[in-house]
This record gives structure tokens, C-alpha cells and sequence, in this order.
């Protein structure tokens, strides 16, 4: 199973037990839990719900992992020829890693779960 969530700017599909990283969170601790309430699809192994903009009731459970990670250090140069003038600026990026612990949309139904269950009965049955 599997969802596409907005966060800020940025469509992210996600699944259970997935590590990711998402814009930097100033009030979150670690073990702390985020909920992201924009889900955009939603897949269930075989059947889907898609969101108008967005599923209604449905929602992913995030915990978060390390509050503060660092990204890469972008280093801007602004050099303008014969002039003698240079800029040289950077940026470094803050994110939050997190975990996700659950997916809840009403109203879909899980395939997988159904498929291990009918191999279990048939394992049984021999």
C-alpha cells in the first residue's frame, strides 16, 4: 500500500515503514508524531482513490526520527567580467527525517492482506 501526500510544494509517495526527509519542522522532537492530512491517491494493491483535490478523511501518520538534518551547502557566485566585483553567497537547507507508521483511508480496500489470506486457506486446505 502506498499514497502520494503533499508537504509544502512537493508531492511525495510514500509507504509504511518508509524513512524520508520533509520540509524542517521547528516544534518537532524526536519520537514525536506529524500527520499529514493532504493525500492525494491512495493505492491499495489493486484498487486506487484518487483525491479531488484531496481524499477526504484520509490521512498519514509520520514519527519523527531526527528533527534537524542538513542539506547540501549551494554555493552562488556572481562574478561580473572586467568589473573586479564578485559575490560569492551560500544556502544549506534544513529537513526533518521521519518514519512513516501508518496510512488511514476510509473507504479502500487492501488487496494484499485479501491475497495472503486466500494463500494461508489454501496452504491449509492441502
Amino acid at each position: 500500500m502506498f499514497a502520494i501526500i503533499e508537504d509544502g510544494s512537493r508531492q511525495l509517495r510514500v509507504a509504511e515503514g518508509q524513512e524520508l526527509t520533509v520540509d524542517f519542522r521547528a516544534d518537532a522532537e524526536p519520537g514525536a508524531s506529524i500527520r499529514f492530512e493532504r493525500v492525494l491517491l491512495a493505492n491499495g494493491g489493486g484498487s486506487s482513490v484518487i483525491g479531488r483535490p484531496v481524499i477526504d478523511g484520509a490521512a498519514v501518520e509520520v514519527e519523527v526520527i531526527d528533527p534537524l538534518v542538513k542539506g547540501e551547502k549551494l554555493e552562488i557566485q556572481k562574478i561580473r567580467r572586467r568589473k573586479n566585483t564578485r559575490t560569492h553567497t551560500g544556502h544549506r537547507q534544513k529537513y526533518t527525517t521521519v518514519k512513516v507508521t501508518s496510512i488511514d483511508v476510509p473507504g479502500l480496500e487492501v488487496v494484499e492482506a485479501a491475497a495472503e489470506e486466500q494463500s494461508s486457506d489454501a496452504a491449509g486446505d492441502e
